[in-house]
């Protein structure tokens, strides 16, 4: 059973739109297996099939589960965000996990189309003061959950946030959420992975401000005392990691 698998079958068990949601963040999350027809130069072709008028490609989210379905063919290792809009742009489906996995599926260009475009929607960026802060008070479990699994992808980006209420000068409120001692330049990559979070944490209409703050800064000592403290894990020692956001083109 992978994450792919869990959240499908209780997306399909509960029929609820926050549990689909949650299916889509971990297929965009997810490190995919792209099934080829070959291969040149950073240009690869991938294997595609028709039905009922609708071409798509296929991937699986386990080497094992694509040499099962194909054997020894040529394969692309691509993330499944990048692979959504890869396959948005040129119209085409995807058969994910096909045959005899619990999360096998049809994914239809349609969907792609909307996966592709809510990862795409970038977090706007405006400049408030903030008055007074809060304690966050009584948060829903859903966007607890998805800031915790983005954040920890996020690892070694930075030390420790903190989710509190917010009170800005012209007396709106919010909550906020400030990111503690970020390493330089990943402060789109943390703004964007909050945005996603609160996207697929399913509630309407919701809104979480982001601040960058060091830990020096007096606001980030009064975030320390009101809010809820979530630790952002330190980054594994691996050596050299293939990032799997930069895939070969499609063709």
């Amino acid at each position: 059973m992978t994450p792919l698998d869990t959240a499908h079958i209780h997306a399909e068990a509960t029929g609820n739109d926050a549990d689909r949601l949650t299916f889509f963040n971990r297929l965009a999350e997810a490190e995919l297996h792209l099934l080829l027809d070959g291969a040149e130069g950073d240009t690869v072709t991938p294997r595609l099939f028709e039905i009922d008028g609708t071409s798509y490609a296929l991937a699986f989210d386990l080497p094992d589960r694509l040499e099962g379905f194909a054997g020894g063919a040529p394969t692309a290792t691509l993330s499944g965000r990048r692979l959504a809009g890869l396959l948005a742009a040129e119209g085409l489906g995807l058969g994910l996990n096909l045959e005899d996995a619990p999360s096998a599926q049809l994914l239809d260009p349609d969907a792609l189309r909307w996966l592709a475009e809510t990862l795409a929607h970038a977090p706007e960026e405006t400049e408030r003061r903030i008055a007074e802060v809060t304690p966050p008070g009584a948060l829903p479990e859903a966007l607890i959950t998805a800031l915790d699994g983005k954040l920890t992808l996020a690892a070694g980006l930075a030390r420790t946030a903190y989710l509190a209420g917010a009170i800005y000068e012209d007396g709106a409120r919010s909550h906020v959420l400030g990111i503690i001692d970020p390493v330089p330049g990943a402060e789109p990559d943390l703004a964007r992975a909050v945005s996603e979070a609160l996207v697929f944490s399913g509630l309407e209409a919701g809104q979480l401000d982001v601040t960058f703050l060091r830990a020096a800064q007096p606001l980030a000592a009064t975030l320390s005392r009101h809010g809820l403290r979530i630790d952002l894990p330190e980054a594994a020692q691996t050596g050299p990691v293939r990032n799997p956001d930069a895939p070969p083109r499609l063709r």
